[in-house]
C-alpha cells in the first residue's frame, strides 16, 4: 500500500477560494486500490509553506508527494515537468513577502526534474475526457517555490520518495468573480487528481508520447 500525500494552497490574493485546496479536500474521500490518501492545507508563503511540507512529511513518511496549485489562465489540468531554483514574485504572498531573482536554495542546482510520470498521467486524464497537458514553466510564485522545496528534499535526503506537482484551472465560481478567465468543473478537477493518484502508484516508469500543450 502506497502512502500518498496531497497539499494544496490556501486561497490568496484576496481570493476567498483556491481551486486547488477545494478540489484536494475532496481527495480524503477517495479510495484508490493501492494507495492511502493524505491531504493538507498549506501556506501561500515563501519559506513556510516548505517547512510545512517537510513537517507533514516527517510526520507521515509518503512514498509520493503530489502538490496542487491554481493557475489562473489555464484551461487544462497541467502535470509540471521542472522546477526552477528561483523566487521572482508578482504579487505578495500571504505574509506580504515579495522576493524578487532569489534562489530558493542558494547552492542547489538550477532545475529539479519532477519524478511523477507526467506523460501516463496526461495520457490517463484524456483517455477519461479530461483536458490535461505537460507543463513546462511552474511560474516563479510560491507553486514553484513548493515544487522546487520538494525537489530538492528528494534529492538530498528522500531518495526512495517520489513527488511533484500539478497545477489546476479556476473553478467556475472564481471564474464567474468579475473574471472572464477559463475553468474547469470542481467534480473534473477532482477526478483528474484521483486518475493522477492512481496513475501515480501504479506507474513505475513514465511513458515516451508527447503530452504538452499546444501553445
Amino acid at each position: 500500500m502506497s502512502k500518498v500525500l496531497v497539499t494544496g494552497f490556501e486561497p490568496f490574493g484576496g481570493d476567498r477560494t483556491n481551486a486547488a485546496w477545494e478540489a484536494v479536500k475532496r481527495l480524503s474521500d477517495f479510495k484508490p486500490i493501492g494507495a492511502e490518501i493524505t491531504v493538507m492545507q498549506i501556506p501561500t508563503v515563501f519559506g513556510r509553506s516548505v517547512e510545512a511540507l517537510k513537517q507533514a512529511i516527517r510526520d507521515h513518511r509518503p512514498d509520493v508527494v503530489i502538490c496542487i496549485g491554481q493557475a489562473s489562465g489555464r484551461k487544462e489540468i497541467t502535470p509540471e515537468r521542472v522546477a526552477i531554483n528561483i523566487d521572482d514574485a508578482r504579487i505578495p504572498d500571504n505574509d506580504g513577502q515579495s522576493p524578487i531573482d532569489e534562489p530558493i536554495v542558494p547552492e542547489g542546482p538550477a532545475a529539479y526534474w519532477s519524478t511523477l510520470p507526467i506523460k501516463a498521467v496526461v495520457r490517463e486524464m484524456r483517455a477519461s475526457g479530461i483536458a490535461a497537458a505537460v507543463s513546462n514553466s511552474a511560474g516563479t510564485f510560491v507553486c514553484n517555490h513548493v515544487f522546487y522545496g520538494l525537489a530538492h528534499l528528494i534529492a538530498t535526503e528522500c531518495p526512495r520518495m517520489r513527488g511533484g506537482f500539478i497545477h489546476v484551472p479556476l473553478i467556475p465560481e472564481q471564474a464567474e468573480a468579475g473574471r472572464d478567465l477559463p475553468n474547469m468543473p470542481l467534480e473534473s478537477i477532482v477526478r483528474g487528481l484521483a486518475i493522477a493518484i492512481e496513475t501515480t502508484v501504479n506507474v513505475e516508469r513514465d511513458i515516451a508520447e508527447t503530452g504538452g500543450r499546444e501553445c
